[in-house]
């Protein structure tokens, strides 16, 4: 029978879908309770299979399947914007770049509307549409099977058309980020497109926020070895730090405005 939720449970299970992540302490300030109390509604939402419980908190529950568009754009998006700033800060003029789907590459987008002389190769049409505003970049749009969904090209034809090109950076996001260093993924054609376009560049950066070292997905992208700059919002384990110091993969901290 499913949880009957207080008005408490479900302000909080509303920002564990905004967010990604909710903590006991900063929920027992916003609500005026005691940590007690919000463990309790943690662990009730939790055993109702509406979140899972992580140290200090809750984040939203995931499964074998991603998070629908809408939703997974409105999630943490200061934490993007800064994320998506840095990356393009990284990104010089005169330069061409393919970025995959995502909603941080995206947001990445949003950030080269200034940026002189580029091109850029996607399977997002939300990034052309994007990049359309920017009269100094010239947009080439790949071939491929259109999910209606998130506007995303996917399939073999995708993939052949990436072989094509030989770019100067790849800008890619994942749905999860596991302890080890690895970059998961739901969608087998999403992640054989996404292969090739790392492999296709000279330099790749991975741009996501630190909610997606809680979640995890179950197709193997890459490792953090294969890419040279992540660009993320909050610090990453000191095991996987380490990694990738171990992999020279730089790890750009970007921090979300207040």
């Amino acid at each position: 029978m499913p949880l009957a939720l207080n008005i408490r449970q479900t302000a909080i299970l509303e920002l564990a879908r905004a967010e990604g992540r909710v903590a006991v302490e900063s929920l027992a300030q916003r609500f005026d309770v005691t940590l007690q109390t919000i463990r309790r509604d943690l662990s009730e939402l939790a055993d109702g299979g509406y979140l899972d419980r992580v140290h200090g908190g809750a984040v939203r529950r995931t499964g074998v399947v991603n998070i629908e568009y809408e939703e997974r754009s409105r999630m943490n998006e200061a934490a993007k914007a800064a994320i998506a700033r840095a990356c393009a800060a990284a990104i010089p003029d005169n330069s061409s770049v393919i970025m995959n789907l995502g909603t941080t590459t995206e947001a990445v987008a949003r950030e080269m509307m200034t940026h002189r002389n580029i091109t850029v190769v996607t399977n997002n049409i939300n990034i052309a549409n994007i990049l359309i505003g920017n009269p100094s970049c010239d947009i080439i749009v790949a071939g491929g099977a259109l999910r209606r969904t998130d506007g995303g090209l996917v399939g073999e034809l995708t993939t052949q058309f990436f072989e094509q090109f030989k770019v100067d950076y790849a800008v890619i996001g994942v749905s999860a980020l596991d302890s080890d260093g690895d970059l998961l993924d739901y969608d087998m054609a999403e992640v054989r497109v996404s292969k090739t376009i790392i492999r296709q560049a000279r330099r790749s950066y991975l741009v996501t926020d630190g909610s997606k070292l809680e979640r995890s997905a179950p197709v193997r992208l890459a490792s953090l070895a294969e890419i040279h700059t992540l660009f993320i919002d909050r610090p990453l384990p000191e095991n996987l730090m380490a990694k990738c110091a171990e992999w020279q993969t730089l790890v750009s901290l970007a921090q979300a405005n207040p």
